[in-house]
């Protein structure tokens, strides 16, 4: 394991938010000096766990480079490793990274206070978010892609030294000490009650999964709608930083999570024309659909730019557990509320 960075980006009140992204594309532009890159516009993007900035060159198209938190130099390098092999294996538009002008995947900067975070610069993978409603076929072919993914994934040796986290019963238990710590910001005490009760019967499920190649592996792990743009009416995956290993059907349920049911059905219809989901599939992707929409929830309850729209999905959220625990079908049904 390579050495870890110190301290996560401070996200608190508006004004230590704007502190941290000056402090931080401080830090980019020092790590532009390790590329040799002809850029001409470096622009904020996003901060959330790894703070972003768009790079524009005039002959080269855009690259986005990122400053990480929390990620130590093998969970990175490995991320970039991954996708190197991904562009390799599928036959669509994917975050490549670039080498420092050293050859290498990665660049330390230190910093002012003796801490240091790690940079990393990618090709920008052109496209758009869909604005004005998907289409069937758009739908469909984001179940091709995430089948085409996995099927990667099966065929990908796993190289020494290869880090990247484990989703699962450990990662969602850390999740929910997380929102024990700050539901109370956007749920009441009756309505966290049901989210551990929720919790309890995912736990006691996932454990009992196997974990063969057909149903797990390295997966994207954050696939929802905002990491996905239609470039040419195909769907390109951007933003790899969750990239690790877990349950294939986990990966399918941030796709699926925040579509209508009709679109859900399309979903899986277009990765089962590539790749054949096993039995017992669909309580497996309920699980991990309610897994994932609490997990949502434990990464933004901290963050008091969410909290609003935290609280205004809760109606909606609460239907699902319930469903969930009464064994009522949900995915693939209308919810009511």
């Amino acid at each position: 394991m390579g050495d870890s960075m110190t301290g996560v980006f401070k996200i608190g009140s508006e004004e230590d938010i704007k502190k941290t992204i000056v402090q931080l594309k401080g830090a980019a532009l020092r790590a532009l000096q390790n590329y040799d890159l002809d850029w001409e516009q470096i622009r904020f993007n996003q901060l959330s766990d790894t703070c972003t900035f768009i790079i524009r060159t005039s002959i080269e198209g855009s690259f986005l480079l990122r400053i990480h938190s929390g990620m130590n130099n093998d969970e990175i390098t490995s991320e970039i490793v991954w996708l190197d092999a991904l562009n390799e294996r599928v036959n669509t538009p994917l975050p490549r990274g670039v080498l420092d002008r050293n050859g290498f995947r990665t660049v330390r900067i230190d910093q002012e206070n003796g801490s240091h975070v790690y940079a990393s610069l990618m090709r920008w993978v052109e496209g758009v978010h869909e604005s004005e409603g998907f289409s069937e076929d758009q739908i469909y072919k984001e179940g091709i892609l995430l089948a085409n993914l996995h099927q990667a994934s099966q065929q990908f040796e796993i190289p020494s030294n290869f880090t990247r986290p484990v989703w699962g019963e450990q990662s969602f238990r850390q999740a929910l000490e997380r929102l024990a710590q700050h539901y109370d910001k956007f749920l009441t005490d009756a309505e966290y009650a049901l989210y551990e009760s929720a919790a309890e019967r995912i736990l006691q499920r996932i454990i009992k999964l196997c974990k063969d190649s057909a149903s797990y592996g390295l997966i994207h792990g954050d696939l929802h709608q905002g990491n996905i743009v239609f470039y040419n009416g195909e769907p390109c995956p951007i933003d790899f930083g969750r990239c690790g290993f877990g349950y294939f059907l986990y990966d399918i349920a941030h796709t699926i999570l925040r579509l209508y049911p009709a679109q859900r059905e399309l979903v899986i219809k277009g990765y089962q024309s590539i790749r054949r989901l096993g039995d017992g599939w669909l309580p497996e992707l309920e699980t991990f659909a309610v897994m994932v929409m609490i997990e949502n929830y434990c990464h933004h309850a901290p963050d008091s730019r969410e909290t609003e729209g935290l609280i205004e999905e809760q109606p909606y959220a609460q239907a699902i557990i319930k469903n969930y625990l009464s064994g009522a079908p949900f995915l693939f049904h209308a919810i009511e509320i």
